[in-house]
């Protein structure tokens, strides 16, 4: 309608949480949502997404090739579920690949941020947490930013990435399985609780730039779209209500 006012939508929006604990999940409903709908009620726009999975598979799938060539893997190791990541602050390390990308496809198109969002999407864990990726992003990408994190327990997380695991599709970001030992070195505790203090919800200040967060608990698992919708629903209400959007 002529002059009707249009909702206030998220510009970048942080999907951040534990393997398998419903990060993925929470993007496939959202694209199954008529656009209107979903910028009205959840605050995401047209969206696009940003996953640092495609980038850690590749260079798992070039330590292959250096294998294969007689020299030594640089940052996993090959196990029958997929790879292990071996070594020391690799996966904040890709944050640099973020900051590119968002630079050169977002950020340098601003009439993207007129009906869309960008969704940001990563998993932390022992010694090189969210909190050391989060510092490394660009200040431009904060100043736009609101985080929502899908908490779940480590005991839920593993048995979901053992339930959802499809041999077939190592490479989907919905079917892979982080294998049990990366699991259980890596991803059994990070600092989320650390860095929020235990809040709910609130503001970080990251590098200067506060941007505000809401944890929001995915127990019990559903799939069930009543149950999902107003769960998340609430999440990005209270996420938008800090940021004053609504």
């Amino acid at each position: 309608m002529t002059g009707e006012r249009r909702p206030r939508i998220f510009e970048h929006l942080f999907i951040l949480g534990r393997p398998a604990g419903g990060k993925s999940e929470f993007i496939d409903f959202m694209k199954k949502l008529a656009a209107d709908a979903r910028a009205r009620e959840f605050g995401i726009g047209r969206f696009e997404e940003v996953d640092d999975f495609p980038w850690l598979w590749e260079r798992c799938l070039d330590d292959d090739g250096r294998e294969a060539r007689g020299k030594r893997r640089l940052v996993s190791e090959r196990t029958p579920e997929g790879y292990n990541i071996t070594q020391p602050g690799f996966r904040s390390s890709l944050v640099a690949r973020f900051n590119e990308t968002i630079a050169a496809k977002y950020l340098a198109r601003p009439a993207f941020y007129e009906d869309g969002t960008l969704l940001i999407e990563f998993a932390r864990g022992v010694g090189d947490g969210f909190r050391a990726s989060l510092e490394r992003f660009d200040p431009r990408v904060l100043r736009r930013a609101a985080i929502l994190y899908i908490q779940v327990s480590f005991e839920e997380s593993f048995r979901r990435n053992s339930a959802r695991y499809k041999p077939g599709q190592k490479e989907s970001t919905l079917f892979h399985k982080v294998p049990d030992r990366d699991m259980l070195g890596f991803f059994r505790d990070n600092d989320w609780q650390a860095i929020t203090g235990g809040a709910r919800d609130g503001w970080l200040d990251v590098s200067g730039v506060r941007v505000p967060f809401v944890s929001m608990s995915n127990e019990p698992e559903s799939t069930d779209p009543a149950v999902l919708g107003p769960r998340y629903a609430a999440a990005l209400g209270r996420l938008r209500e800090l940021l004053g959007a609504i």
